[in-house]
């Protein structure tokens, strides 16, 4: 296991790096791209996020994989059935419970999404292995580990 912490990225995650260069979730992209971080999607993110941009932005299709390919960002496997179950007891709406599953199976410490009514602020998620937040929350949380002065490598809280 990479000693920078792993985060698993939403699709909603994804769309946001497309969209806008200064967010939040850009920045998360280019720490990836710096080697701080480890990036991680799933085979649904992806096939969800190719889904979407095809529909509605082809042109940014080549964006999105470029921006992916600098970030270094891994694909993980398919959920196993142990790991959908674990997804389904926290989460009801079986897309995300899905995307959960696959972060679970890989063993990211950080699920990053801007899902709040089915994943940020869902209180059923704090049961689970995996911290999850926005990526603000995220950034707030590695740019206190810097601040302190702390390892950014130590355990991500609640993960």
């Amino acid at each position: 296991m990479d000693s920078e912490p792993q985060l698993f990225l939403d699709t909603s995650v994804l769309f946001a790096a497309v969209w806008s260069e200064s967010g939040g979730s850009r920045l998360i992209l280019k720490l990836g791209e710096a080697g701080a971080v480890s990036l991680w999607v799933g085979p649904t993110v992806l096939q969800e996020a190719e889904a979407v941009l095809e529909r509605k932005s082809p042109e940014s299709r080549p964006h999105m994989a470029l921006l992916l390919d600098r970030a270094q960002v891994q694909v993980g496997p398919e959920a196993e059935d142990q790991a959908m179950v674990l997804a389904r007891s926290a989460v009801d709406y079986v897309p995300d419970a899905q995307v959960l599953a696959e972060a679970l199976e890989i063993g990211v410490k950080y699920f990053v999404s801007l899902d709040r009514k089915h994943l940020v602020d869902n209180p059923r998620m704090e049961s689970l292995p995996v911290t999850v937040g926005t990526p603000g929350d995220f950034l707030d949380w590695y740019r206190q580990h810097l601040v302190d002065g702390e390892s950014v490598q130590h355990e991500i809280p609640g993960g």
